[in-house]
């Protein structure tokens, strides 16, 4: 079973960029699809990007298009999400999910899709 943990977190002004990593605790990474997603206060969760197990096909939810960047280093057994463009209505706990199935998709923006998940990471925008 794999563990998943979150970095690279943190307070950071309007306008600026973050990078997030999630890190694997098991081989063969390029067994699982990775998936972001994250929860605002008093939102849901929702999906923001996702990379398919050998990096070659990204997707991204509409919000972040343009500005966030998923991808993966599978001899490190790590994924990324770069942010830029950062702005308050990205404030939120950003968590990655790890897919070991086939991808559907109907399902691949759906937690349901996602069977392992780390413990999140806060990121902050101030205005």
């Amino acid at each position: 079973q794999v563990q998943l943990v979150e970095s690279g977190g943190g307070l950071v002004q309007a306008g600026g960029s973050l990078r997030l990593s999630c890190s694997a605790s098991e081989a063969p990474f390029t067994d699982y699809a990775i998936g972001w997603f994250r929860q605002a206060p008093g939102r849901e969760r929702e999906f923001v990007a996702r990379i398919s197990k050998v990096g070659t096909t990204t997707l991204y939810a509409g919000s972040v298009k343009g500005r966030f960047t998923i991808s993966r280093d599978n001899a490190k057994n790590t994924a990324y999400l770069q942010m830029n463009g950062l702005n308050s209505e990205d404030t939120a706990v950003y968590y990655c999910a790890a897919d070991s199935g086939i991808p559907k998709p109907q399902t691949i923006r759906s937690q349901n899709a996602y069977g392992y998940w780390g413990q999140g990471t806060q990121v902050t925008v101030s205005s």
